[in-house]
């Protein structure tokens, strides 16, 4: 069973900004001579991997608004030069925004289950979505 994780976006501004910072990103591997990927690090490896490879995404919020995904590559255990343990999260570039909803602050990552999980907006369009930036801000005043 696929579960998905969800991960605040620090320093992100808005979905542009998220995209062209990937891009970035992305751009400097390839440069490297490294996979087209961005990656995430954090200290711990989810228990719930072989779930998560299993057709997850990283659910991004992005100044208080659940906005955007990556579909999720695979999970790494590294090693940093101090010797202690991390997770690299890797994610191609494929940047896909979601129907936007209003999310609460919190540490690290969590568990999003697929039920939960907000539909790419593309789907929302053809159900008669506003635009996403109009739905943030309905959504941060309480009207939808």
């Amino acid at each position: 069973m696929t579960v998905h994780l969800i991960k605040l976006s620090v320093g992100s501004e808005n979905f542009e900004s998220m995209k062209t910072y990937q891009a970035r990103r992305i751009e400097a591997a390839r440069e490297a001579g490294l996979p087209p990927w961005s990656s995430h690090h954090t200290r711990a490896m989810p228990r719930r991997r072989d779930e998560v490879l299993d057709g997850g995404s990283i659910y991004w919020v992005v100044k208080g608004v659940l906005l955007c995904r990556n579909p999720i590559r695979d999970l790494v255990r590294k090693v940093d030069a101090d010797e202690r343990p991390f997770c690299a999260i890797q994610y191609g570039p494929e940047l896909i925004r979601v129907v936007p909803r209003a999310h609460r602050p919190f540490q690290g990552w969590r568990y999003l289950d697929p039920e939960d999980a907000p539909p790419d907006l593309g789907e929302a369009e053809r159900q008669g979505e506003p635009p996403p930036e109009m739905a943030a801000e309905l959504r941060a005043l309480g009207l939808i």
